[in-house]
């Protein structure tokens, strides 16, 4: 597994950010920033300590398929973190053998941290994306993270 972080600054209050990263309000949200991973990209199922996650969206051939994971952590405003254990493929759940196990316990980190206050109102939120991928991978991750988090930004701040 790979290391490799991101990071954009948001002017948006923590709280908003926090919102519509996750689509906690309206997964609408959270489904136009992750749609530069895959136009078609959700959720199913809620971010609670603990709760299991699945991070889908369909592939050309028509197949829903993605990340089984679980939610280790979820501090709101603050700190989450998504545990990646098995993949989604066809609409199946697939939680071992070779495929899995390049992914296995892979972890994708949220922070959330107020840099600025005018007035004493947060203007500046900053998020750091920590996560965990494959050698495969890595060049898509490079590639696509910041242009999905520079949506956020967008979305965010309008």
């Amino acid at each position: 597994m790979k290391k490799l972080q991101f990071k954009v600054s948001i002017h948006a209050p923590i709280s908003k950010v926090y919102d519509f990263m996750l689509g906690i309000n309206s997964k609408s949200r959270y489904e136009q920033w992750t749609s530069l991973f895959n136009p078609t990209s959700t959720y199913e199922g809620s971010w609670g300590k603990g709760d299991k996650i699945l991070f889908v969206g369909v592939d050309e051939k028509g197949e829903k398929g993605g990340m089984v994971s679980r939610i280790a952590e979820n501090i709101p405003n603050q700190f989450v973190s998504i545990q990646h254990y098995g993949i989604l493929k066809a609409d199946k759940e697939i939680t071992e053998g070779p495929e899995v196990e390049k992914w296995a316990n892979g972890f994708e980190n949220y922070s959330f941290e107020e840099s600025s206050k005018v007035d004493g109102k947060p203007t500046t939120t900053n998020v750091t994306v920590d996560l965990d991928t494959t050698e495969d991978f890595v060049n898509y991750m490079n590639e696509t993270y910041p242009k999905a988090l520079n949506k956020l930004k967008e979305i965010c701040e309008k």
